[in-house]
């Protein structure tokens, strides 16, 4: 079956959908929200932050920082090595 094509919720700064680069990238409550309300049936999630979740929480960590670290691994040197690039500030906001 054919996957429906997502519609895009706002980027803009003013929107408040999206944290930025400084404080550990990813998308906000608000904006998780707001790609919910767009998009009926996602399943879409907030970044799972505290020291030590339990069950499908943690699952859900372990899952992002290996796919994370794939990323930084193909990713240029210099932003694997910049520890503000979004990669690197969204895996310490997971705690990988």
């Amino acid at each position: 079956m054919p996957r429906k094509r997502e519609k895009a919720i706002s980027k803009s700064k003013a929107s408040g959908n999206y944290r930025s680069t400084n404080s550990g990238a990813g998308m906000t409550k608000k904006g998780v929200a707001a790609h919910r309300r767009a998009n009926p049936g996602s399943k879409l999630q907030t970044a799972v932050t505290e020291k030590s979740p339990t069950g499908k929480r943690a699952a859900r960590r372990k899952s992002y920082c290996a796919r994370s670290a794939g990323q930084k691994r193909q990713a240029s040197a210099k932003t694997r090595n910049d520890p503000n690039s979004r990669i690197n500030q969204a895996r310490r906001r997971w705690r990988c």
